[in-house]
């Protein structure tokens, strides 16, 4: 018997965040997929075609392209099983709030690791803090979003606490203080086979010579811890 599943291939690049959203997914749906890494800084004509927007992830589905994290995890939710959303149409739509709430959480962290100095530093990781405090206020009993159910904002936030394993590196910078469902979820999170495999081996060190690039505050951190080691 012949497998029905159309060909999925992910167009990735390695340290995308939101690649990592619709790899966590497939996995958690056991649904095989082509990952197709790319360098962002020399765009292939090829991506360009697929890619209106010039951006990762793209999932191609045969030969149609579908771009947008947050569109691409609906298709997924949308055709393959198990399902990763509530079926209360409330709840399901609270899910997809607190998706939303995950992008601002990377657009802060963007804003933390391109800061220029101290004060833009301090200012970005304030605010990622007060973030995580609202996440606090929300969540149960855990280990995940949900409860015991891992779901699709759990894909989402995996990725973004991912990076806070670099950054606790550096220093302490006071962003989880306190917040003890929120560790704790972090925790459950970091441990799932599909949160821990969304990335290939050696992305610590790629995202590490990524930060180092920046020319940012967090550059000369990282360029002092690695001069004390």
């Amino acid at each position: 018997m012949t497998d029905a599943r159309p060909r999925l291939r992910l167009i990735s690049h390695k340290l995308c965040p939101y690649v990592q959203r619709a790899a966590i997914a497939l996995a958690e749906k056991k649904i095989p997929f082509e990952r197709v890494d790319i360098d962002l800084a020399e765009k292939p004509g090829w991506f360009l075609d697929i890619s209106p927007l010039g951006k990762v992830p793209v999932l191609l589905v045969e030969d149609t392209p579908i771009f947008e994290s947050a569109v691409i995890l609906e298709y997924i939710e949308d055709t393959l099983a198990p399902a990763l959303h509530p079926d209360d149409p409330l709840e399901r739509a609270r899910h997809r709030s607190w998706i939303e709430f995950g992008s601002a959480q990377l657009n802060l962290i963007a804003g933390l690791y391109n800061a220029a100095d101290r004060k833009a530093f301090q200012d970005k990781a304030d605010a990622l803090s007060l973030g995580f405090a609202r996440l606090e206020g929300v969540l149960g009993e855990g280990p995940y979003f949900a409860g015991e159910t891992f779901s699709l904002v759990d894909a989402v936030y995996g990725p973004v606490f991912r990076y806070f394993d670099t950054f606790d590196a550096i220093g302490e910078f006071g962003i989880f203080t306190g917040l003890e469902k929120v560790t704790r979820w972090r925790k459950a999170l970091a441990e799932r086979a599909s949160v821990h495999d969304a990335v290939s081996d050696g992305y610590p060190e790629r995202l590490r010579a990524f930060l180092i690039g920046r020319g940012s505050y967090i550059s000369t951190l990282l360029e002092a811890r690695a001069e004390l080691v």
